[in-house]
């Protein structure tokens, strides 16, 4: 009775075969960058809920969370909180879209946001999606309305007393 087996040439062919199949194929199935910067995404969105909502406490303590912010009524409405040494202008008590600009939401929401165009995190786009709303994107991508381009998050104020601001993650084009 004889024993058939593979050779040791054999063997090391079907790995080498394997090994070239994993390096060639496996990128394509593999999305890593996409996962990061969506996974990234939604961690920026748990800093913009999670800041709003010391903004929110602030603005109740001051008796602010009934106060729309408009600077164009007459009288001006500007109700705002300090956070961290910045004037954050808040409406309903959560931070102003309309009014928001890098100091400011960088003193409510941890974020390293782009000031100089040198960062490599994030930026706050001057292409908000609409009144009342700001788009943070990763540095090097810009705003988009175009579903398969946009990586990025949404932070709409509050349209009435008592509502909460929405954030919301769209990741379509990581």
């Amino acid at each position: 009775m004889q024993q058939r087996g593979f050779t040791l040439i054999e063997l090391i062919i079907v790995i080498v075969i394997l090994g070239i199949l994993a390096v060639t194929a496996a990128p394509r199935f593999i999305d890593f960058q996409g996962d990061a910067r969506t996974s990234t995404l939604e961690g920026v969105k748990a800093a913009i809920q999670g800041g709003s909502q010391l903004v929110y406490a602030k603005s109740a303590i001051a008796g602010q969370q009934k106060i729309e912010y408009d600077a164009s009524a007459s009288p001006a409405t500007t109700p705002s909180v300090s956070i961290n040494g910045q004037s954050v202008n808040t409406t309903f008590g959560y931070p102003d879209a309309d009014t928001m600009t890098v100091a400011m939401l960088t003193a409510w929401a941890e974020l390293n946001i782009d000031t100089s165009g040198t960062s490599t995190d994030w930026i706050l786009t001057a292409d908000s999606p609409a009144a009342g709303s700001v788009a943070i994107t990763p540095s090097g991508t810009a705003y988009s309305a175009t579903a398969a381009q946009q990586c990025q998050v949404i932070y709409t104020e509050p349209g009435s007393e008592g509502a909460a601001p929405t954030v919301i993650v769209q990741s379509e084009g990581c």
